[in-house]
């Protein structure tokens, strides 16, 4: 990514020394950064940071975000839920830049706990200045979201089905109140 872009940025209490690290790096690179935390050390769930990070790239908010934690995986784990959004865990160089040029990830996740600052700004940077080639790669990211598609429409199918069970739940439970309403009243004219 040549042109400057807007970066959202995000973390758990293990990474939040870092993240300010590469946030000040990535204001320096010329982007605009916006922090959704943790600040100073404080506990968070680091899915919550994730979730909104990720939202804000689905939104269109930001073209591309770095979330950090221990391991970077919770974070990749997490921002992979919300649909249209592709994040990859990177530790190298090379992960991050074949995260952009072949899978068209717009999140990078990171471990402060595995890499230090100095290779983690070369993995963002990495990261930012990468775009994705299409070409061979292409099919398979489309392949990608057609999964996710298939798996959204079964999830709505299972709510269906759910919302139908509780449906004849609901009307098996009336039933029940009317047989026993109508023995008591069998009872009292007896």
């Amino acid at each position: 990514m040549t042109a400057k872009t807007s970066v959202v940025i995000g973390c758990d209490e293990a990474a939040w020394e870092l993240k300010e690290t590469l946030k000040a790096y990535i204001k320096g690179l010329g982007h605009e950064v916006e922090d959704m935390g943790t600040n100073e050390g404080v506990a968070v769930l680091y899915p919550d940071v994730a979730l909104a990070a990720a939202e804000a790239i689905r939104s269109g908010r930001h073209a591309r975000g770095v979330l950090l934690c221990g391991t970077g995986i919770g974070m990749a784990m997490t921002a992979n839920k919300v649909p249209g959004v592709r994040a990859a865990q990177a530790h190298d160089t090379y992960s991050a830049e074949r995260a952009r040029k072949s899978n068209d990830a717009q999140i990078v996740t990171i471990g402060a706990r595995v890499v230090g600052a100095e290779l983690a700004k070369m993995i963002v940077r990495s990261f930012l200045e990468s775009d994705f080639e299409g070409g061979r790669s292409l099919p398979k990211v489309e392949r990608m979201e057609q999964i996710e598609r298939m798996a959204q429409v079964e999830r709505m199918a299972q709510v269906e089905r759910m919302a139908q069970v509780e449906r004849m739940a609901q009307v098996e439970r009336m039933a029940q109140v009317e047989r026993m309403a109508r023995i008591k009243r069998m009872a009292r004219q007896a």
